[in-house]
């Protein structure tokens, strides 16, 4: 299984632009947002993140 290493740069340049969106668009939100979340246990954090490896998988194997 070889790598396209072109088209995996293409995708993190658009994680990069969704990831832009939030603190562009709404920067007060935004920092409300991380703030809210910066109170969050750790193991809240690991299932936020569990599940959105989860939706991005689902997603990824979908498309």
């Amino acid at each position: 299984m070889s790598i396209d290493w072109a088209e995996l740069v293409r995708a993190l340049g658009l994680v990069m632009v969704i990831e832009g969106l939030m603190p562009f668009a709404m920067p007060s939100r935004w920092r409300a947002m991380l703030l809210t979340i910066a109170q969050f246990d750790i193991r809240g954090l690991r299932v936020i993140g569990g599940c959105s490896i989860a939706v991005g998988l689902l997603v990824l194997h979908l498309v």
